[in-house]
């Protein structure tokens, strides 16, 4: 008697034995015994996965003659399972769609189901890579598979069922079937090896079972190989020699002088790998799997059941994952997800191979772009005395000495702080980009926020009975960017209306625009043209805090803010927000754009305006 391979010795013969598949055993098994059997199924799913052998072992059950109706599991040695165990019985007929796909043969197939089955309970079509079948080959068979004979029953196996028409897949159950998981393969390697008595590692089964890839039919196909390869004992370095893979620890070793940034013994080993006979394409792709475990392990820890590979494999992505941090490990796999996309359509491959690893090495060098912004926030901020307030001070509430110290955080050493669990730490010098010197303990607080940094004023505490002539030498002295006596109304009035401008309070900015502005001690009035009615309909409580912080930041105290009727329409004075124009020029004089100009020397292509979206 000829070999017969391991996938065929081994064939599941009853649902019991198929591996993986639980959830579409126990429903077919269910449907059986409670005698709900339909008249057409249809098997999708990854290929090696047990779909043509469900078909079998259902043909089997419905089919089975050791009762005298469907049994839950085949017997496996009346005449009926003996003879579509070994593919002859004359009621089960398998057909291989991607031959027989035209429309003669779906005619013919349909004029034979009009007789009834020569000896069993039911006729049995199976069709396999059902998707081949042309769409009027599909609409012949239309009618006879919604409405078939009571003793017809239809079975179609594919792996693409997107390309069944739906109107086919309405009339059949569907049953989708999952990828193997590694550890059921795993033990099913181990089962057969001791069957067959052959001596094995568990780090080459554990190899096999990776390149298996979810079908056990595949792994089965690498273990026979690797038998036959192999003269003694299967271990890991001999699956490896089969399968082509990277030999141990390379991987490793190339993220280890990616880290040290190491551009030379990156191409060096490179080098040596396909001066081996290894295929760039190949590599790329276990480096792709292998930097995807290490982000996996950093994120979800080196222990955790999404990592399907060997304990030694394990050991080398948790320590390959201590030596970088998560964005670094993500752009990596970007980076090599983008080269074994390419290396499928281009010529020189080894190239785009050493391409791939160089921008992996130099990415270490890149800076974050919320790191770049945040610290060119805090260089403008330090070069520009007001600006658009984000935190609204309180002027009631009493502040501590410790809060009124510099709070410039950046989002990036925010955002680090938050993933590591520590505290992020308050910047006590001033960015590398802006090259001024800390700022005194006297000035302002500066708080960045999301729209633009903020130049947030003490509170002044409130004096119940202020004295009648206050001396100037017991005056407190504010260190603001702006004194109370060189801000005018002008100057408010400028600031607030850009303020709104760009909070898109165009309404109100209108109004207050024409009104009239005065500045009395701590009171900001805005006598306007427009009745109290509609001034209380403009004016939101967002808008009342932020023309109150942004006058406070101004004139450097706390004032109140007052809007009456009864006002005369004025003339307004043209400000920043009405100079600007279009969206360009609005972009050319934004402090942030204007810096990133002057660092890259990049210049503005495209414009998009969402100020005149709002």
């Amino acid at each position: 008697m000829s070999y017969q391979v391991l996938a065929r010795k081994y064939r599941p013969q009853k649902f019991s034995e198929v591996i993986g598949q639980e959830h579409v055993t126990r429903t077919l098994k269910n449907a059986i015994e409670q005698e709900r059997t339909a008249h057409g199924y249809i098997f999708s799913g990854h290929r090696g996965i047990g779909k043509t052998t469900v078909a079998r072992i259902l043909a089997m059950a419905l089919n089975c003659r050791s009762s005298d109706k469907p049994a839950t599991e085949p017997c496996g040695i009346c005449e009926s399972c003996t003879e579509i165990r070994a593919g002859n019985s004359v009621d089960v007929i398998e057909i291989d769609a991607a031959t027989n796909r035209g429309i003669d043969e779906i005619r013919e197939l349909r004029e034979a189901t009009r007789y009834r089955p020569a000896r069993d309970r039911f006729k049995i079509y199976i069709l396999d890579e059902a998707h081949q079948i042309t769409d009027a080959a599909f609409n012949a068979l239309l009618k006879t598979l919604e409405e078939p004979p009571s003793h017809v029953v239809f079975m179609l196996a594919t792996t693409q069922p997107e390309d069944i028409p739906q109107t086919i897949r309405s009339r059949c159950q569907h049953f989708s079937f999952r990828a193997v998981r590694f550890e059921e393969i795993l033990n099913q390697l181990k089962d057969l090896s001791g069957r067959e008595q052959i001596e094995a590692d568990e780090d080459a089964l554990a190899l096999l079972a990776e390149a298996g890839d979810g079908s056990m039919r595949d792994a089965l196909s690498i273990l026979d190989q690797a038998i036959a390869s192999s003269t003694g004992r299967l271990t890991a370095d001999q699956v490896r020699n089969l399968v082509g893979a990277a030999p141990s620890g390379v991987l490793e070793e190339v993220m280890l002088n990616v880290g040290r940034g190491s551009s030379e013994q990156v191409l060096r080993r490179v080098d040596r790998l396909i001066g081996e006979g290894h295929s760039p394409t190949h590599f790329a792709r276990q480096m792709v799997r292998f930097l995807r475990n290490a982000v996996v392990a950093k994120v979800a820890g080196g222990e955790s059941s999404l990592l399907q590979i060997s304990s030694d494999e394990r050991q080398r992505v948790v320590r390959v994952a201590e030596l970088f941090s998560e964005e670094d490990l993500v752009r990596h796999l970007q980076i090599m997800l983008r080269t074994h996309a390419e290396l499928g359509y281009r010529q020189e491959q080894r190239f785009h191979l050493e391409l791939g690893l160089l921008k992996m090495a130099h990415a270490q060098r890149l800076l974050p772009i919320e790191q770049l912004l945040s610290e060119a926030g805090l260089a403008l901020n330090a070069q520009r005395p007001t600006g658009k307030p984000s935190v609204v001070p309180d002027v009631k509430r009493s502040e501590s000495p410790s809060l009124a110290r510099s709070t410039n955080i950046s989002p990036f050493a925010a955002d680090s702080a938050r993933k590591s669990g520590s505290k992020p730490e308050l910047s006590t010098s001033s960015s590398p980009l802006s090259g001024s010197q800390p700022a005194p303990a006297g000035t302002a607080s500066v708080v960045m926020g999301s729209a633009a940094p903020a130049v947030v004023a003490r509170p002044v505490p409130e004096i119940s009975h202020p004295p009648a002539s206050p001396s100037p030498a017991s005056a407190p002295v504010l260190h603001e960017p702006q004194s109370a006596a060189a801000a005018s109304s002008g100057e408010v009035r400028g600031s607030v209306l850009t303020a709104l401008a760009d909070a898109g309070q165009r309404m109100l900015s209108t109004m207050l625009e024409s009104g009239e502005w005065q500045v009395e001690g701590n009171d900001l009035r805005i006598k306007v043209a427009s009745s109290a009615t509609v001034i209380e309909m403009s004016l939101g409580a967002d808008a009342k805090r932020l023309i109150t912080a942004t006058a406070s930041g101004v004139l450097g105290r706390p004032v109140r803010l007052r809007v009456v009727p009864g006002g005369v329409p004025q003339t307004a004075p043209p400000h920043s927000a009405s100079t600007n124009g279009s969206g360009r020029g609005r972009a050319e004089q934004d402090p942030v754009v204007h810096r990133m100009r002057e660092k890259f020397g990049a210049e503005i292509r495209t414009i998009i305006d969402y100020k005149g979206k709002r």
